[in-house]
């Protein structure tokens, strides 16, 4: 029975081979940190985690781990409404709604599964989802489960998404939809002017905050900090696994009465086992760092302008960005695979993102900077690519 789809099957990663879109995984041998091991004994600088904030190997979430571990157990073996709810949770949930500044708070295995199960509970065939052309795939997703009509806008295009919300007149509730910060490109939504557009028409917002949280506003607290709009937006998804310490998990917070309604009929949440208390506890623990000191946030903004700054210097070819990720063009696809590997060679651990990950013809190096990252790192980086971009004739 296998026979036929198998040559089919070969043939498909041969051809992905041959086009130069094969994605390879390299295997790292140390806990996550600005400086790893990987499985071969190199040891390499590494600047594509989204461990923006470098709690992912701190002392104190690593004990808080072992300590919820201890208090509570390995795993939950059970959803949230049988018997998979802890005091823990619950705790957690607060201290999201906390930090984000709102009524309520759902926990989720990942924030693909809060993306995938926050439409089709809310929206009929009745409704409308106005989607960022460039937001993640699992907002794509999640739309995709919902038989609401759908419309899409070009990449922080005010003037296309008021054409669809003014369309999107004939359908009962409307909702906009976008990443707070898109993660291939790096740039922010403009979410006073989305905010604006939506008390114009009638319509719910929604920002998936998962690379913007920790990161941008004044002291990380995301998009709603750095524009000012608490209040205006309704639904924030997010994860525990970028900035909040790079474990799993995600959560979608918001309006008490949106998500009392997940709870009630989202099925990730309804049929996935609950976060197990390590992760928990862990999180719990970065959420009261946070309260306690903006120094982490600090210094990776530093490191993102110096980072920055000396790139473009160099001739390098950067998006602009106002978060923590740096985007390197290169555009064609096998270079960029070249690149990467010629920068492992100089202990430089980057990867070359092309399509169908970015659209044909726009592959780059995505450069993501940490606060664990130290002058000496980013130094010793610049140096790297300055070095492989004139050997490859990217810069003179």
């Amino acid at each position: 029975m296998y026979g036929e789809i198998k040559e089919f099957l070969t043939k498909e990663l041969q051809s992905i081979e041959e086009a130069g879109l094969y994605k390879n995984e390299r295997l790292i041998a140390t806990p996550q940190s600005a400086e790893i091991k990987l499985a071969n004994g190199q040891k390499v600088l590494n600047f594509c985690a989204n461990n923006y904030l470098g709690l992912s190997d701190n002392p104190r979430v690593i004990k808080a781990a072992k300590e919820a571990m201890d208090a509570r157990g390995y795993g939950m073996s059970s959803v949230r409404f049988i018997c998979g709810t802890q005091d823990m949770h619950k705790e957690l949930e607060k201290a999201i709604s906390d930090y984000f500044q709102t009524e309520d708070t759902i926990l989720y295995a990942a924030c693909f599964d809060a993306n995938g199960g926050v439409f089709e509970p809310l929206l009929s065939d009745q409704d409308a989802i106005i989607s960022d052309s460039l937001n993640h795939a699992s907002i794509i997703d999640g739309v995709r489960l919902c038989k609401a009509k759908r419309y899409r806008y070009a990449n922080a295009n005010m003037v296309e998404l008021e054409k669809c919300l003014q369309e999107a007149q004939e359908q009962r509730f409307r909702i906009i939809v976008t990443d707070g910060v898109f993660s291939m490109d790096g740039n922010v939504a403009p979410m006073d002017q989305i905010c604006q557009l939506a008390e114009k028409y009638d319509a719910l917002v929604m920002v998936d905050e998962c690379h913007s949280a920790g990161v941008v506003g004044a002291t990380g607290h995301g998009v709603s900090e750095q524009f000012n709009v608490y209040g205006k937006i309704d639904i924030y998804t997010g994860t525990l696994g970028k900035a909040f310490g790079g474990a799993i998990g995600g959560f979608t917070t918001g309006r008490k009465e949106i998500i009392s309604l997940l709870r009630q009929r989202s099925r990730p949440y309804l049929f996935s086992n609950s976060i197990p208390p390590a992760v928990v506890g862990a999180s719990l623990e970065v959420f009261k760092m946070l309260k306690e000191s903006d120094d982490l946030h600090t210094k990776q903004q530093e490191n993102v302008k110096y980072f920055r700054e000396k790139m473009l210097e160099a001739g390098f070819d950067i998006k602009p960005t106002q978060s923590a990720i740096c985007a390197v063009m290169l555009y064609d696809a096998k270079l960029s695979q070249e690149f990467a590997n010629r920068m492992a060679e100089e202990g430089i651990y980057v990867t070359g993102f092309y399509y169908p990950v970015v659209p044909k013809d726009q592959a780059r190096i995505r450069v993501q900077l940490s606060a664990a990252h130290e002058k000496e790192h980013l130094n010793k980086a610049i140096n790297a690519f300055i070095k492989v971009g004139k050997e490859l004739g990217v810069i003179k």
